[in-house]
């Protein structure tokens, strides 16, 4: 594990750069911050597209982040949130940056950014035990978390975001009065999906994080105690209602951007976008009959720096983030009402294949994570139609929003249970040419893998409960252990559907079992 650790977010408004470093106790200080507005959701109301120019300022502003990066000699975690994670052109970007910055951009779900805003949140407030509704309203999107102990126990996003209203309801100049009351109307009907979803949630604390919320913190803290310094730390500063109703009115007065510049504790970068913030954050305590929000300086960087150390960590006896995947992966099993025993024990038998071959050929343990998962979720598209379940298990893994994985890990996955029967993957698929080489070889070794697995349990009923694996020079043999009774369904199985994995690993397969 790298004990400096850089944490990139690109967001819809800002990019911020975080850089830390590790101690042995596996706790992290921060060493320097950086933060630059980019606006790379300017393109439209809808953001279905990163403009050249976005693009442009966004690598300049990567390849500065850069730099300072490699003075502290520091590991790069980036990762993309709203305006990337929607726009159809995310592609060209991402590979634009790998090209001219060498970083490597991880484009992570609303769900996923919720929970790694509150990882964050932890380290910057004594909140743990406390069950808790965390709130963080970014550029693009806003995410609703209830969180305990450190577990996620519901999240939402939701598409409303200070630039994305901004752009929809021309809020950045002038404020024409009908806008702002359509804007309020606008976000009152998208707090709809909010209020059904944790009106009936329990929680202790309200949490409020990120630049939108901390900034109208510092109109609030600056009416008591004038201050030029909009950047001052509200960690653990509470917003109570009266006084937020009070600086949301004074946003709203203020009818110009010119005008909203003299407004004290305003970051003057966000004082064309700020009403739109101050419409969400407003609409949230109306609607969710918010008294007082407590803010966090820490959010979703910090939270990427802490989910770093628990992946890494050989103190964290069960770890944390592949708890959180796997129970991801079993949430989504169960709401498709998928056959658990089948997903459960062709999970065990991938995993045995995996096992053996995984020195042989330099697969790694989180590449089984993946085949683990597809393991358990090849079969949800039943839920759908049984012609074709595989697409439709693709279909559903791929737009679930599993916590703990990344979007390039959730393809992969998807794409392992897309190719767990018939077709093998072909650079016609539209959903395998999207995978860049190195993912598409690996999608092809571990559908292999899947492939005999599943046909290892044809009958649904476990009747081969182990396997023992030997390798003659190019014959990869199966014996059948601990069998319940006859596997001829099984035996006949393999042989049908081991041409994947012969394909891809270079074995002959033969499948035996002795009475």
């Amino acid at each position: 594990m790298n004990n400096t650790i850089a944490a990139i977010d690109i967001g819809t408004n800002s990019f911020h750069l975080v850089i830390a470093r590790i101690d042995d106790k596996k706790r992290f200080t921060v060493l320097t911050k950086a933060k630059e507005v980019v606006r790379l959701g300017t393109s439209s109301n809808d953001m279905k597209y990163i403009t050249d120019d976005s693009m442009k300022r966004g690598i300049e502003t990567l390849k500065r982040f850069n730099l300072i990066c490699k003075s502290y000699n520091a590991e790069i975690i980036a990762i993309a949130t709203s305006a990337t994670r929607e726009a159809l052109n995310r592609d060209i970007f991402l590979s634009k940056v790998l090209n001219e910055t060498g970083i490597e951009i991880n484009i992570v779900s609303g769900y996923e950014e919720a929970r790694l805003i509150y990882l964050g949140v932890l380290q910057s407030l004594s909140i743990y035990n406390k069950k808790i509704l965390l709130i963080d309203i970014g550029g693009g999107s806003t995410e609703f978390l209830i969180g305990e102990k450190g577990e996620v126990v519901s999240a939402i996003s939701t598409k409303i975001g200070s630039v994305r209203l901004t752009n929809k309801f021309s809020l950045a100049e002038k404020i024409d009065k009908t806008n702002l009351k359509n804007a309020r109307l606008f976000v009152k009907g998208a707090l709809n999906q909010v209020l059904r979803s944790i009106e009936n949630a329990e929680y202790e604390m309200v949490i409020g994080s990120s630049g939108t919320i901390t900034n109208i913190g510092s109109i609030i803290n600056s009416e008591n105690e004038p201050s030029d310094d909009f950047e001052i730390n509200l960690n653990g500063f509470v917003v109570k209602k009266k006084p937020l109703l009070n600086a949301v009115n004074s946003v709203y007065k203020a009818e110009t951007k010119n005008e909203r510049l003299s407004i004290p504790g305003l970051d003057p970068k966000r004082a064309d976008i700020i009403t739109a913030g101050a419409v969400i954050l407003e609409q949230i305590f109306t609607d969710l009959n918010i008294d007082k929000m407590t803010l966090s300086g820490y959010a979703l960087r910090e939270g990427i720096i802490m989910n770093y150390i628990q992946q890494n960590s050989r103190e964290y006896s069960i770890d944390h983030l592949k708890n959180v995947r796997y129970n991801s992966a079993v949430h989504l099993g169960e709401k498709t009402n998928f056959d658990k025993e089948h997903a459960f024990h062709v999970m065990k038998l991938s995993g045995r294949i995996f096992d053996f071959i995984k020195l042989k050929l330099g697969l790694t343990d989180e590449e089984r994570e993946y085949l683990e998962v597809a393991s358990l979720l090849h079969d949800v598209g039943y839920s759908i139609s049984h012609s074709d379940h595989h697409k439709h298990s693709y279909y559903l893994i791929r737009h679930s929003e599993m916590l703990g994985f990344n979007y390039k890990e959730t393809e992969i996955i998807a794409n392992i249970a897309r190719y767990h029967r018939k077709s093998h993957p072909k650079l016609k698929h539209e959903n395998f040419l999207k995978l860049d080489h190195q993912s598409q070889e690996l999608v092809k070794k571990l559908s292999g893998i899947l492939r005999i697995a599943d046909a290892l349990d044809r009958s649904h009923k476990s009747l081969v409960n182990d396997l023992e694996i030997n390798i003659n020079q190019n014959i990869f043999e199966i014996n059948l252990k601990s069998v319940n009774s006859d596997p001829s369904l099984e035996l006949w199985g393999v042989n049908v559907r081991k041409g994947l994995f012969e394909e891809s690993f270079g074995y002959e397969v033969k499948v035996k079992y002795e009475t």
